[in-house]
């Protein structure tokens, strides 16, 4: 839940509160449904500590949307957030599916047959419109079933103020520049020169960017996982060896969370961490010294982004594929598209909205996050087995790169992991 809350913290769906004033795009799918019929749309509901009104918003879209389309009902129900993949599991389970649900898995559902493609809800303009990364993403065996949405790009932020103390000139370029950095970081008395968020809450995330950064990954090009490579280990042990051993990276990597590593940040304790455009909104608020660039690969130069999404999907158990496709046609139109994706915690999914936000000037900093997007190399979210395999990741990678860790050993008992849950 907090992983979350930081994504919807600023912004959250900043655009839908004024959807209907933004001329949403009236059932671009060109299906139409005979009577009246009712969707029940399943999504999640966060705390309001959190400042977000997504509940708000979705209240909006949906009184939009049906004035729109008066034969067609929505029945929004929300659920919280850390409670909402198992609500969805097993409501599935006991033959209860919602009509369209949002959720972190999707893979099990479709490998299931029980999803509607993206080509049975969209028109071929606006399927073709989801940013390429984002929709192969979503894909399973070739057939797009996840529908990106709060998606989301992170960079490497760093404190400017402490970067100017410490005589650094700017964002570091590769890994040893990184190292450089974070040693005159220490030098003048940062707790914590960079912040490697190897804590449960996200660790993949974390990890998967390092591992990216030197040509490494989780999956094999054939398919299928591929933990224990010489270019994960080396990426592993050069963490344990050149940060954590020397101090670099904190008192508890293998125990810091994203939130927390954040919220430490904000206060000088942190000096650069991989973050996304959501902690723009937090600092701009309190005009906090911050600048962010392209996560460096281990010998030079940008490395290849992590993407990071919820998924829609729309249930094929109470036969309205073309109501499901209407009201999503609606969300993601072209007109609409920029409404919902145009908030700090969220970032555009569509090839349009992303050519119209990276247009506007108002929206300038959030320009290299929208660039980035199509390069954005994801998580396996597309297999049955992932959600067992995070799970995994999560609770033993910290172990690697601690003091005594093996990365091997480590990245073997991810690799056996993975063979058990594709079992």
């Amino acid at each position: 839940m907090r992983r979350r809350q930081f994504l919807t913290s600023s912004a959250g769906l900043a655009g839908l509160t004024g959807a209907s004033t933004l001329g949403l795009s009236l059932g671009l799918t060109g299906c139409s449904s005979s009577g009246d019929t009712t969707l029940r749309l399943l999504v999640a509901s966060y705390d309001k500590s959190v400042g977000s009104s997504i509940g708000d918003q979705w209240d909006g879209l949906v009184g939009a949307f049906e004035k729109a389309h008066p034969t067609i009902k929505i029945a929004l129900e929300r659920v919280p957030f850390d409670k909402l993949d198992r609500t969805l599991a097993r409501r599935v389970k006991d033959g209860n599916a919602p009509d369209i649900a949002q959720s972190n898995v999707f893979a099990p559902y479709a490998e299931d047959d029980q999803l509607y493609g993206a080509s049975d809800l969209f028109d071929i303009r606006t399927e073709a419109d989801f940013t390429r990364s984002y929709a192969e993403a979503g894909s399973v065996k070739h057939i797009q079933y996840g529908i990106p949405f709060l998606a989301s790009t992170p960079r490497l932020f760093y404190n400017t103020a402490l970067f100017k103390q410490a005589g650094i000139s700017g964002a570091p370029t590769s890994w040893d520049e990184l190292r450089a950095a974070a040693q005159a970081l220490k030098g003048i008395g940062v707790k914590t020169p960079y912040g490697l968020q190897l804590g449960p809450e996200a660790a993949e995330d974390e990890t998967l960017s390092w591992l990216l950064a030197d040509e490494g990954g989780y999956a094999a090009l054939a398919g299928g996982y591929d933990f224990h490579t010489a270019s994960n280990v080396r990426t592993l042990t050069w963490l344990r060896d050149e940060l954590v051993a020397k101090g670099l990276a904190g008192p508890d990597p293998a125990g810091l969370n994203r939130t927390a590593a954040y919220e430490q940040f904000m206060r000088g304790r942190i000096g650069m961490l991989i973050a996304h455009p959501v902690l723009m909104g937090t600092a701009d608020k309190v005009k906090f010294p911050y600048a962010h660039a392209a996560f460096p690969s281990r010998l030079g130069g940008a490395a290849a982004p992590v993407g990071l999404s919820d998924w829609l999907m729309a249930f094929k158990e109470n036969g309205h594929s073309d109501a499901c496709g209407t009201f999503l046609g609606y969300l993601y139109g072209h007109k609409s598209a920029k409404a919902y994706g145009g908030g700090q915690a969220a970032l555009p999914v569509t090839s349009s909205a992303s050519s119209a936000l990276r247009a506007d000037t108002a929206q300038r900093p959030l320009w290299k996050f929208i660039d980035q997007m199509p390069q954005a190399q994801f998580q396996p979210v597309g297999m049955r087995s992932w959600p067992t395999v995070r799970a995994a990741i999560r609770k033993e990678i910290g172990a690697a790169v601690t003091k005594g860790g093996n990365p091997g050993a480590v990245l073997e008992s991810l690799d056996a992991t993975a063979a058990r849950a594709g079992l």
